[in-house]
């Protein structure tokens, strides 16, 4: 497979160099494609440096226009995979074929990445949000028949049809449960597995308790409103872990 990453960045600077030499040793075939965000740094003179793809976005979009605009990359270039890797360092790029695997073996549309399905202690936030993630893996189960753990996780795989999906439309806030939602509604076959995931290199988090009330009012509110399933209501999506 032609495989593309996509690192969404927003002034991930400091981290970024780290990411992208990560991801070229799990998979030294892989194109990598780092989409700035309205960086205020210097993380696109950097990315120019590291020789990889560079797409700008000239002001903040927020993640889900960077992915978007790297699903769009992927697609008008050809791409039979695109993978999203966070420009802040939370992603172990080791665990890429991992995800990729399900997607050559045609088991699954799209992978995600999920930390609560390994054996290992690795990064897991605090217990506020890990309760708010079982709340949304029960209801995406409840509307889309879709079963992950971890549906939050941006550590992800997508092939051919995914990517031609998102390229179309990708939620533009808080999207990665969503947009579980929208390719289990479009048939596509959605997995997990294992992964360790770390801590930011840098920085902190801007997911504060008040934002996380926010994320689940909003994203419930989004699936509530999802359209009638394609697939028979309660027929699960996910292929295993």
């Amino acid at each position: 497979m032609r495989v593309l990453a996509i690192v969404p960045a927003y002034n991930e600077e400091r981290s970024l160099a780290s990411v992208v030499a990560g991801a070229r040793r799990a998979m030294p075939e892989m194109d990598v494609c780092v989409v700035d965000d309205g960086s205020t740094d210097g993380t696109a003179e950097l990315a120019r440096g590291l020789g990889v793809t560079l797409l700008r976005n000239p002001l903040n979009l927020g993640i889900g226009g960077a992915v978007q605009a790297g699903y769009l990359w992927a697609r008008d270039h050809g791409y039979d995979a695109a993978v999203q890797l966070d420009g802040d360092g939370q992603h172990d790029p080791s665990f890429l074929p991992a995800l990729l695997a399900p997607l050559a073996e045609g088991k699954a549309g799209l992978v995600v990445g999920s930390r609560f399905a390994s054996g290992h202690e690795g990064f897991r936030s605090t217990w506020v949000r890990r309760m708010g993630i079982r709340y949304l893996s029960w209801l995406l189960w409840l509307r889309c028949g879709t079963r992950t753990s971890d549906p939050t996780s941006g550590f992800r795989a997508a092939g051919r049809p995914a990517i031609e999906l998102f390229a179309k439309a990708y939620p533009p806030d808080y999207p990665e449960p969503e947009s579980i939602a929208i390719a289990a509604r479009q048939g596509i076959a959605v997995a997990e597995v294992p992964v360790v995931m770390a801590g930011r290199m840098h920085g902190k988090s801007s997911i504060t308790p008040l934002r996380t009330l926010y994320y689940l009012v909003k994203v419930s509110l989004a699936l509530a409103l999802l359209p009638v399933p394609l697939l028979p209501l309660g027929e699960e999506s996910r292929v295993g872990t």
